[in-house]
């Protein structure tokens, strides 16, 4: 199955809007959804009938329907359908950059957020614009990342896709340490994309990578990617708006504090919103193998008097 699961999706909408009226829809027999069923399931023969004598206005209005979010050619280019987005383009005169109904992603977004090559090389090589955004901000390698398809990745970037472009989630970097996809962190590494470049819902791609712990992303894999992260450059003290360090003991993540530390972290800088130390916060949590893993790199804190493992515990109750 795709990363997305969108062909399944696809498969029961269908189902469903075959046995009962769906959602203002246009109904089964609408040219509009025989067109957009046409071109899920590749019917080119039924695809040139519906569009034939009709002007480029009365094309546009066939493709005017959204159905999973997407039109008819998005809908093709996520199921792979190369043979159809070619028709759509070259015989059918659709608008290679063209966006859903509803605003969403292009046809090469689409296929790249399926990692569909062939629909990505295609679109590409018949002057798909790497860089188009959707209404949201957010471009094909966006979609890449999100479902790790490095190859897609690869390739949208040498055709000239922008490394670092961003919208409010951040750049394709945060998108990829958010979601866990080290082999797409690699590749927009490679092409220099910026470690330390701020989102402001995601904060650094190292924030990213250790904040969606606490959505499921396991440690293990958070990890893999602030090594990444580091190795590249990033700055562990960066403090937008905490530092990893303070993240990562929020979160209780031994391991990510273990290697932050050795990568030069400073225990000594405060959480931004309670002023509290990395190890105060361990302590809040009755963490002691976190207050014993950071007390001799701490500098001792004047309302703590009993300035030991057990006296800092003590302290925090």
């Amino acid at each position: 199955m795709n990363g997305s699961g969108f062909d399944m999706r696809l498969g029961i909408e269908s189902a469903l809007r075959r046995a009962l009226p769906y959602g203002g829809l246009p109904g089964n027999d609408s040219p509009q959804t025989a067109f957009f069923d046409a071109a899920t399931e590749g019917d080119l023969r039924r695809l040139r009938e519906l569009a034939s004598g009709k002007d480029a206005e009365e094309k546009a209005w066939l493709a005017d329907v959204s159905i999973q979010g997407v039109g008819p050619f998005q809908a093709a280019a996520r199921l792979g359908k190369v043979d159809v987005c070619r028709c759509l383009v070259e015989e059918l005169g659709f608008d290679i950059n063209a966006g859903s109904k509803i605003g969403m992603c292009n046809a090469l977004a689409a296929a790249a957020l399926d990692g569909k090559m062939d629909v990505v090389r295609y679109l590409l090589d018949n002057g798909a614009d790497p860089n188009k955004k959707d209404d949201a901000g957010s471009v094909p390698l966006h979609c890449a990342a999100k479902f790790g398809h490095h190859e897609a990745a690869r390739l949208l970037l040498s055709r000239g896709a922008s490394v670092d472009i961003a919208y409010f989630h951040g750049t394709p970097l945060h998108i990829a340490a958010y979601y866990g996809k080290a082999s797409v962190m690699k590749v927009l590494l490679e092409h220099h994309a910026d470690p330390n470049k701020v989102s402001e819902v995601l904060g650094t791609p190292l924030i990213a990578a250790l904040s969606a712990t606490s959505e499921g992303l396991p440690e293990s894999i958070s990890l893999k990617c602030v090594k990444l992260l580091v190795e590249a450059g990033a700055d562990v003290n960066s403090t937008n708006p905490d530092t990893a360090l303070v993240v990562a003991t929020t979160y209780g993540l031994t391991d990510c504090m273990k290697y932050l530390l050795k990568a030069g972290a400073d225990p000594n800088i405060p959480n931004s919103h309670c002023g509290a130390m990395p190890i105060q916060l361990a302590a809040s949590c009755g963490r002691r193998k976190h207050v014993e893993l950071l007390f001799p790199l701490t500098s001792p804190i004047r309302t703590i008097s009993n300035w030991t493992v057990d006296g800092i515990l003590a302290n925090a109750k």
